[in-house]
């Protein structure tokens, strides 16, 4: 296919003697970076600051992947947690607000620390990144065409421009940052698609037999009751209210108080909380509920479809979520109050304007899955014997405090009022992700952050885009260390590639009361990463058990996961401390009285000077 077109260019130049509509354009780029989602660009940011040329090339119109198309209550549960990309991300979206409405404006409140913009609002901070680094070039509306690969290399990617014009992309690294993985597809990178056997991982929330389902998609509207800015929900042409009549004596009997709601009282679609700023709100799937917005089983052809079959099945998916907005709204045989309180809703006037105020990607929960050098599973969240924290990665390159959580893979009985199988909800404690999940087999110059290496029980966990932004982040910088040294991504040393990490912020072990910004960040993240944090809490009597409620999702720190570096430090600790230190061949400290002192003493020699310029807060 390549050959064709390079010869049909040449002919169309010597008869016509200039481009015809599939003339052929080739860029020599150092990173090449497919998906501009919360990953893609976190990559791209990583490796430009590395002084490498970027080009990252997104196939739809907007940059961003869901943060801006509608997702903007982010998945996280204790802002200890945050670093890395994604907390300076939403620290730039708090600053906008502040700028933008005043310090203590109501709006700052609603962003939630920045980690609850509005999506025209993270839309314009992404961008803002983006155009900060010169040797990023980042393009819209490129469609996938073809790959070449040779000995086991990358060696060429072309895309087709919306004037049909073929652009030749050749990269020295290549970053797979897309929801799909399609990439990797092309670059016949080996995947799964759907569910393992419980035997073949050993794994409690498994299937029992292997499958091809995935988790249930469905698009995130944003709505407000903000009559000032507010546009009707469309009326598909597909609606047919016997669709949706089931809805009525559920409503009758008192199983739903209002159609849009949060947990605590029966609703039928989930206004997410706390609310956005400027009245706005994220809507969502009802977990386990009667009706649902995902539509497990109709999505399972999309990972690997045809873009005109991927288009049908998210129609099919936008028609049944707006002909529900449009029953419980307007319906005759629902009760009057509940009909005119569901009518208070509408789509936010001043989002999404160029696609009829609904975002145009729907969010694909879990797609392809890599299969890399370390498949993510549930063990890799399991806690360590008798402690408080998760089993240890040494090699960990990201961190994150969420669960395995899963809308369902299947839907048996109607689509209201029957149930949705393959749902799960498992809480653990904060979890380590090792450098294998992002890195292929036997790909040398390629790393996938998104579509990443796991299990579909591991990639629960890790389908998250604070996450997912921290494993793009580290692919940037393993790129760029794999250019430096002109050696394959198998052979990036996860030591190296996490001091550069913890240079930049980014944790690679959840420590809740030493976070970026910490004078000790660094050494703790270090001497954690060792194992020195291990021990320290024995396992909670509740499996998964979190820290005090704040509101929604969202909760004090977790418990037993701080370093308490005031601390004295005890005898016992000491001899662990020490019996640790002399398996990593460390010389001991002799002066440390407190937790802080051993760690800050034992990290000047055990611990490389970093390579970056301190972190602006630590230069104060």
């Amino acid at each position: 296919m390549r050959a064709t077109r390079q010869l049909l260019w040449i002919l169309c130049m010597a008869v016509t003697g200039s481009a015809c509509a599939f003339a052929s354009e080739t860029v020599h780029v150092d990173v090449l970076i497919y998906g501009a989602t919360p990953a893609g660009i976190a990559a791209a940011v990583a490796a430009a600051d590395a002084q490498h040329a970027v080009l990252l090339v997104e196939p739809t119109a907007r940059i961003g992947g869901m943060i801006t198309h509608g997702l903007s209550h982010s998945d996280f549960h204790t802002f200890e947690s945050l670093h890395g990309s994604f907390l300076k991300f939403s620290q730039r979206v708090r600053s906008y607000y502040q700028q933008t409405y005043g310090e203590d404006a109501p709006q700052v409140r609603d962003s939630w620390q920045g980690t609850h913009g509005e999506p025209s609002v993270n839309l314009l901070v992404f961008e803002q990144m983006l155009a900060e680094q010169p040797s990023i070039t980042t393009v819209i509306g490129w469609t996938l065409d073809s790959a070449g690969v040779e000995a086991d290399r990358v060696s060429w990617v072309t895309f087709v421009r919306q004037d049909g014009t073929v652009v030749e992309a050749v990269p020295k690294m290549v970053i797979d940052a897309s929801y799909e993985g399609d990439l990797l597809a092309l670059a016949k990178i080996p995947f799964r698609v759907g569910r393992e056997s419980k035997q073949e991982y050993g794994e409690s929330l498994a299937a029992d037999e292997e499958d091809s389902r995935l988790q249930g998609y469905n698009f995130r509207l944003c709505m407000t009751q903000n009559r000032e800015n507010q546009v009707p929900v469309p009326v598909p042409e597909t609606y047919d209210r016997e669709d949706y009549a089931a809805l009525v004596p559920f409503v009758n009997e008192g199983r739903f108080r209002a159609a849009f709601g949060y947990p605590g009282s029966p609703f039928v679609l989930k206004a997410h909380l706390p609310i956005l700023p400027n009245g706005k709100h994220d809507i969502n799937d009802v977990s386990r509920g009667i009706a649902r917005l995902s539509m497990p089983g109709r999505n399972q052809q999309y990972p690997e479809a045809s873009q005109e079959m991927r288009r049908r099945i998210e129609q099919e998916h936008l028609d049944w979520q707006l002909g529900l907005i449009h029953f419980v709204q307007t319906d005759p045989a629902l009760p009057e109050a509940f009909r005119r309180e569901a009518a208070t809703w509408g789509l936010c006037a001043d989002e999404f304007s160029e696609t009829g105020h609904i975002p145009a990607q729907i969010y694909v929960r879990e797609a392809r899955r890599m299969v890399g050098l370390h498949v993510y599973t549930e063990h890799d969240t399991e806690y360590a014997p008798n402690d408080a924290r998760a089993r240890l990665h040494r090699d960990s390159i990201a961190s994150g405090d969420y669960s395995h959580n899963c809308h369902g893979t299947e839907h048996t009985g109607p689509m209201i009022g029957g149930r949705h199988t393959g749902e799960f909800y498992k809480g653990v404690a904060p979890y380590q992700i090792p450098y294998g999940v992002i890195v292929p087999r036997t790909m040398q110059n390629m790393l996938v952050p998104t579509a990443c290496s796991a299990s579909h029980v591991g990639f629960c966990a890790l389908r998250l885009e604070p996450i997912w932004m921290s494993l793009g982040e580290a692919a940037g910088h393993a790129a760029a260390f794999a250019i430096e040294a002109n050696v394959p991504v198998q052979d990036v040393e996860p030591t190296a590639l996490q001091r550069r990490l913890w240079s930049e912020g980014a944790a690679t072990i959840y420590v809740s009361d030493v976070p970026p910004g910490h004078p000790d960040f660094r050494a703790v993240q270090w001497w954690a990463g060792l194992g020195g944090l291990h021990g320290l809490e024995p396992l909670p009597k509740k499996p998964g058990g979190r820290g005090k409620p704040i509101v929604s999702q969202y909760y004090e720190a977790f418990p037993g996961h701080a370093a308490r570096l005031e601390q004295p430090l005890d005898a016992d600790l000491r001899i662990r401390w020490e019996q640790l230190a002399r398996r990593e061949s460390l010389p001991l400290p002799t002066a440390s009285v407190t937790r802080g002192d051993w760690i800050r003493a034992i990290s000047v020699s055990g611990l490389p000077a970093v390579e970056r310029e301190p972190l602006p807060q630590e230069a104060e």
